[in-house]
């Protein structure tokens, strides 16, 4: 094979198909170069090339420009992936709005565009930033995952049940649970609970004989007291074992109260889960009893005549689980436990294999962390298939299947919707041209001259120069050699300049990997009408990736590569990942908003862990709620909550309103008296004081 080198011009070219046409240095020399099998290229003075390489002229060139065409709906729909994340909830209608598709009162299936939902809260007196709850969603998530367990079992001739439970702290929100409880009852769906709080929540809602109510977490006598007597009043509740010291516990709680007790032990898997919740499993987790413990329990359980309580074997692998083989495997180590606790003389029947199932949030169909490999029908089918065959193989009866998926049932029905309040353009983005001074320092003629000479075929050298001029330029403003003027036209200028080549990058088929950078650097700021602390705290604490776009232009191509701000004092305060098909993306496209445009972007698939999670950093609380489904063809708002005031927030932290109105009051008293104020503008004063105590705490128009 012989390799071609065109030195000294523009590019290198490659006959291998997967091998990069890579653009070259124009004053390096064939010494300078080093090419390895990637054809990756660095600088290596020392390195001299293979004999099969020689070289030859390189023909002219035509630039290599995208087609444009004219944009489509469908295009904005491909740009920000709706149909590989929104599993068909949402769609980009026909008049470029982005819609979600809703169940009416006559079973038929509408389109319901976000920007009239929007536009008809506004009417009623709710602004953005608003929490859009769909309980259709909800709905359909727990009748797939349902009926997904229930064709498996029938596929494989399962010998078993399944039964769903949703746990609590996924989001404990009142009328969440309620929905999954209401609808879920045909499907004898129960609850999950890990604390005291949440098990006083889920017992009052536990109406359903034949649905399982789970006892995890750390267990006081009050607690194990509770599960008893709602034991005894025919609630179907198991209290599970995290720990070795929980047993002697509740055997003496027992006792006291003379009930037999419904018992599950949690197992510590050695089977490690994948994504960012792999150390839930394994040797290094917190939670669950290690195989000598567990042989402790039943042996425990021998002694004192209680075997036949042990009915449940627990674990969980984590959230999110992305990797499908990753779930078979630690299911398999499960079911040999299972098995054996069985041969032990332990009645068990049930096997929970708690949370993980996962969540395609960017749509890519991988096991990257934010995304998942299988089908909610796959995991069900790989769940029933493995538990089938292994007890089968053991002659075991085969066990009630029970799942305590959350995140995948609840994270589809909720979406922050919130209006952008200004816009911050990229540097260099400016059309007007900076002038230089009367007597130009030599380092601004050099960055002037390379703006001007700016062009397709010299685009890295002229990246390079600009960089080089505006260090140079910042070292002798450091030193007191240039004034602050002058390094602000220079600095213009390096940003016009990258203006311009960030543009020109847009034209290339192919971008050299140091100037990727330039387009990253070369984003607009849109300010939205939210908190990522009170409302996405899972993006700002794991890097989790939630998909963003805005609701309505859909069928106008968006020009501006955006950053999300929020409207919190803090550098942390922003979305600057976003989902992309190929990698993550550093940037957004987003429209030009126009004036007196109400600009309108939503975050999707939040309906798991954000509302519970999150916090009142800058006293920003929580925002407006309205739950919304369709009645003869109209959207019907529901369930409306009004988000946290300003006294709300401040009596969180201990402020009493009453207390610090009086203080305020005070204090214009005083300047009234100062001659500071008149009394009427005193009393304007204390008005607008409690006027902004009982608004909300976030923009208001």
């Amino acid at each position: 094979m012989r390799t071609h080198l065109c030195f000294g011009l523009d590019y290198i070219c490659y006959p291998r198909k997967e091998w990069r046409v890579l653009a070259l240095p124009s004053r390096c020399s064939l010494l300078q170069l080093k090419i390895d099998f990637r054809a990756k290229l660095s600088y290596k003075p020392s390195r001299i090339f293979n004999q099969n390489i020689h070289i030859m002229p390189a023909p002219k060139k035509t630039p290599i420009r995208r087609k444009v065409k004219n944009w489509t709906t469908a295009d904005s729909s491909d740009l920000y992936g709706v149909e590989d994340w929104s599993n068909g909830y949402f769609h980009v209608s026909k008049s470029g709005d982005l819609a979600v598709s809703l169940n009416d009162s006559d079973g038929s299936q509408r389109e319901v565009r976000l920007p009239t939902l929007m536009k008809g809260l506004a009417e009623r007196g709710t602004g953005a930033p608003v929490l859009l709850r769909f309980r259709d969603l909800l709905r359909a998530r727990i009748r797939e995952l349902n009926e997904s367990f229930a064709k498996a079992i029938a596929d494989v001739n399962y010998q078993g049940d399944y039964r769903g439970v949703y746990p609590v702290k996924v989001n404990q929100q009142r009328q969440i649970v309620e929905e999954i409880v209401s609808f879920g009852r045909q499907y004898h769906y129960g609850l999950e609970c890990g604390s005291k709080p949440e098990l006083i929540a889920a017992i009052a809602h536990m109406e359903d004989p034949e649905a399982f109510l789970m006892c995890n977490g750390y267990k006081d006598d009050e607690f194990i007291d509770l599960a008893l007597m709602a034991q005894s009043m025919g609630i179907n509740i198991y209290l599970i074992l995290e720990m070795p010291n929980e047993l002697p516990a509740i055997m003496a709680r027992a006792k006291k109260l003379g009930i037999e007790p419904n018992l599950g032990v949690r197992v510590r898997l050695a089977a490690k889960g994948s994504g960012h919740w792999s150390e839930s499993a394994g040797d290094k987790s917190v939670f669950g009893l290690n195989p000598a413990q567990v042989i402790d329990v039943v042996d425990k359980l021998k002694d004192a005549g209680m075997l036949q309580c042990l009915k449940v074997l627990h674990y969980h692998q984590g959230s999110q689980i992305p990797n499908i083989s990753v779930i078979r495997e630690g299911l398999t180590e499960a079911c040999r436990m299972y098995i054996d606790l069985v041969r032990e003389g332990a009645p068990m029947g049930t096997l929970d294999m708690g949370g993980g199932l996962a969540v395609d949030y960017d749509g890519s169909q991988t096991n990257f962390h934010s995304s998942c490999n299988y089908s909610m029908e796959e995991y069900a089918r790989d769940v029933v298939e493995v538990v089938g065959e292994m007890c089968t193989k053991y002659e075991i009866k085969h066990p009630t299947l029970v799942t305590e998926s959350g995140r995948a049932i609840s994270a589809y029905h909720s979406v922050l919707v919130f209006n952008i309040l200004d816009v911050t353009s990229a540097p260099g983005q400016d059309s007007a041209i900076p002038q230089l001074p009367e007597n130009p320092s030599e380092i601004l003629k050099s960055l002037d001259e390379t703006q001007r000479m700016l062009a397709r075929k010299n685009i890295q050298e002229c990246y390079n120069d600009a960089n080089y001029y505006r260090d140079q330029l910042r070292m002798q403003f450091f030193y007191g050699q240039t004034s602050l003027r002058e390094r602000g036209i220079g600095e213009a200028i390096y940003w016009r300049i990258m203006g311009l080549i960030s543009r020109r990058l847009t034209e290339m088929s192919e971008i050299p990997e140091d100037l990727k950078e330039v387009s990253d650097n070369m984003v607009d700021f849109y300010y939205g009408n939210f908190s990522l602390f009170q409302s996405l705290p899972d993006s700002w604490a794991i890097d989790q990736l939630f998909p963003v776009m805005p609701i309505q232009r859909l069928s106008e191509r968006p020009t501006q590569n955006s950053v999300i701000v929020d409207i919190t004092c803090d550098c942390d305060g922003k979305v600057d990942k976003f989902i992309d098909r190929e990698d993550v993306s550093n940037s957004l496209p987003l429209h030009e908003i126009e004036p007196d445009e109400n600009y309108y972007v939503a975050i999707f698939l939040i309906g798991a862990y954000q509302e519970t999670l999150g916090d009142i950093h800058n006293l920003l609380g929580d925002t407006n709620v309205v739950s919304v489904h369709l009645e003869n063809g109209r959207p019907v708002y529901t369930q409306e909550e009004e988000g946290d005031s300003v006294a709300d927030v401040l009596g969180y932290m201990k402020y009493d309103p009453k207390v610090i109105v009086s203080k305020f009051r005070q204090l214009a008293e005083r300047a009234v008296e100062n001659g500071l104020i008149t009394p009427r503008q005193r009393r304007g004063a204390v008005d607008a004081y409690r006027d902004g105590l009982n608004g909300y705490t976030y923009y208001e128009l």
